[in-house]
């Protein structure tokens, strides 16, 4: 990774030389995501991408499972009114949305997303894709069973994410 001075932090030190740009953790998540996805492609094909796919599943849903213990423990129902709220991941000028609760349903435009902007940048959209496509519906699934996600732009194919959330009663 190659450290770039124009937006530099001082490290300590008196030597104008050490000074280092901050250490971005999206950034290191995302290229540690798309690196292990490659390699696990490259032993194992496709088996290993289904792999790869499932163990975002359960982390996704591990995720979900945890944002519904904070919201109850905040006195709160598991409901989408709560889903944002009760979020385990604050925003931060790395991400950028429009968010909308109406009901029983939730909808996000997502216009910025660092993890997205990596993997473009690094030209890892393929291996961050298949992030992208499971992470948010297994959050979902995980805080509440009956709370579906739809995630139908994608910032690889349409410059932005856009998911539906929505309360449906089990099948």
């Amino acid at each position: 990774m190659e450290y770039r001075k124009e937006k530099s932090v001082q490290t300590g030190s008196s030597d104008p030389a050490l000074e280092l740009e901050p250490v971005n953790m999206y950034v290191l998540f995302a290229r540690m995501f798309a690196d292990i996805a490659r390699e696990v492609e490259k032993a194992c094909g496709e088996e290993g991408i289904r792999a790869v796919r499932e163990g975002v599943r359960l982390f996704g849903e591990k995720r979900g499972q945890d944002i519904a213990r904070r919201a109850r423990l905040m006195g709160h129902q598991c409901d989408a009114e709560h889903y944002l709220s009760c979020y385990d991941m604050g925003r931060t000028d790395f991400f950028a949305s429009e968010d909308s609760i109406q009901g029983e349903m939730v909808e996000q435009l997502f216009t910025k997303c660092i993890f997205a902007q990596t993997w473009e940048q690094d030209g890892d959209q393929k291996y961050g894709l298949h992030y992208c496509e499971i992470i948010d519906p297994a959050i979902a699934h995980g805080y509440n069973a009956c709370f579906h996600c739809l995630h139908d732009k994608h910032f690889f194919q349409d410059g932005q994410c856009h998911f539906l959330f929505e309360m449906k009663p089990e099948d």
